[in-house]
């Protein structure tokens, strides 16, 4: 009898079991082999097809196209996740889960860490003050700074929403098995340290584009 193998087949059942926590895979047999196919199998997109590829359509253009998609998809499932309740748009909540997860911050920093502009940051920060989720005070490192903090209203209308808010994250990967999520996960984690760092540089409209082509192509001439 070959005890190594069985031995290789057990490890694999505990990696199957300890991956498939949230039932990911049928617990049986065709789940588990699904998994081996799913983490195992040769990743081939040679075959992989989009509209007018024969056209001439890049990959980065279908890439920047399904982003576009996937964040209306997200933001409909958010909207959706917040019908009745006291948001008004998802930054609101956004904003809050930031302050919960991350802690005090001055606007600038709140404002920067969700990607937008300062208007608009302004607006979300000057609703949730008024609606006493948020308060503004004076920092204990800086005097003359002023840094944002959760209330506990704030966290009590946070928690009322934050099952329908995690369903709507959960909605977003779709039908994605555990190793496509991590890999995805893994993927958009480069890209965004890529773009962070651009996004640091505070360029204006007419800089961005042509600054941010050079570090692009840089990049790619490093990999």
């Amino acid at each position: 009898m070959n005890y190594n193998l069985i031995k290789d087949i057990l490890t694999l059942i505990e990696s199957f079991e300890k991956i498939n926590k949230n039932q990911s895979y049928q617990n049986s047999i065709d789940g588990f082999c699904q998994w081996i196919i799913d983490d195992m199998g040769p990743s081939d997109s040679s075959n992989l097809d989009w509209a007018n590829k024969k056209n001439g359509r890049s990959v980065e253009s279908v890439i920047s196209t399904m982003l576009v998609h996937m964040g209306k998809y997200a933001k409909s499932y958010s909207k959706s996740a917040i019908h009745d309740s006291a948001f008004s748009t998802q930054d609101e909540f956004i904003y809050l889960i930031t302050l919960k997860t991350f802690g005090v911050m001055t606007k600038t920093e709140l404002i920067r860490h969700n990607k937008q502009d300062k208007p608009t940051g302004i607006q979300i920060i000057n609703r949730l003050i008024k609606c006493g989720w948020v308060v503004q005070k004076d920092s204990n490192k800086d005097k003359r700074s002023k840094i944002l903090e959760i209330t506990q209203d704030g966290i009590e209308v946070l928690d009322q929403k934050m099952d329908d808010i995690r369903k709507a994250s959960k909605i977003v990967t779709a039908d994605l098995t555990e190793k496509e999520k991590l890999d995805l996960a893994r993927i958009l984690l480069k890209m965004d340290r890529f773009h962070q760092k651009v996004f640091n540089k505070n360029l204006s409209n007419e800089q961005l584009l042509h600054e941010a082509y050079e570090d692009y192509t840089i990049a790619r001439n490093l990999n």
